[in-house]
């Protein structure tokens, strides 16, 4: 079941879902909508990055943008984060997207979920389109779906980006 406004509210009251912080706007009518935090990166090309080893790091070219935003080039992979820190419950499971402004605009993002019982700000990967789209910090940029789980999960998530701050690059699985 997709949650409701309403249902968002309450379950941001009770403070069973945390997002901080939380703007008037925030809240739509079947999700929330978060902004683009200050940090974005490139990926540099030329090489290879081993998924063994996850050196995704050595490939990045990270910077903090303001007031002037940052430009998006043609066909370029960047991960950004969102301003929001969020704090999903364990019967919540979030769908995001893109906003469709932003996708009018010529960019997009590939499918990404955020698991129940994640706490962190979200890295997002952002694909460019034929022509350089700028975009902005504090800018509402996704839009999350909210749907209850039949019951808690088992297990919540705990995983490798738990807690996560800032771009966090693909990390290298514990072995």
């Amino acid at each position: 079941m997709i949650l409701s406004d309403w249902d968002i509210k309450v379950y941001l009251e009770k403070k069973l879902l945390v997002i901080n912080p939380l703007h008037e706007d925030t809240v739509r009518e079947n999700g929330v909508d978060l902004r683009f935090g200050d940090e974005f990166c490139r990926f540099k090309t030329g090489g290879v990055i081993d998924t063994r080893e996850m050196n995704v790091t050595d490939f990045l070219e990270c910077e903090r943008v303001g007031e002037g935003g940052f430009l998006i080039k043609p066909y370029e992979h960047v991960l950004t984060t969102t301003l929001e820190w969020v704090e999903l419950p364990a019967d919540l499971v979030g769908l995001v997207n893109l906003r469709s402004t932003f996708a009018r605009a010529g960019i997009y993002i590939p499918p990404t979920v955020i698991d129940a019982g994640f706490k962190g700000e979200v890295t997002i990967e952002i694909v460019g389109g034929p022509n350089s789209v700028k975009v902005y910090p504090g800018q509402r940029f996704l839009h999350v779906v909210f749907l209850r789980t039949s019951s808690p999960v088992y297990k919540p998530y705990s995983g490798k980006y738990q807690g996560q701050r800032g771009v966090t690059p693909a990390l290298k699985d514990k072995s």
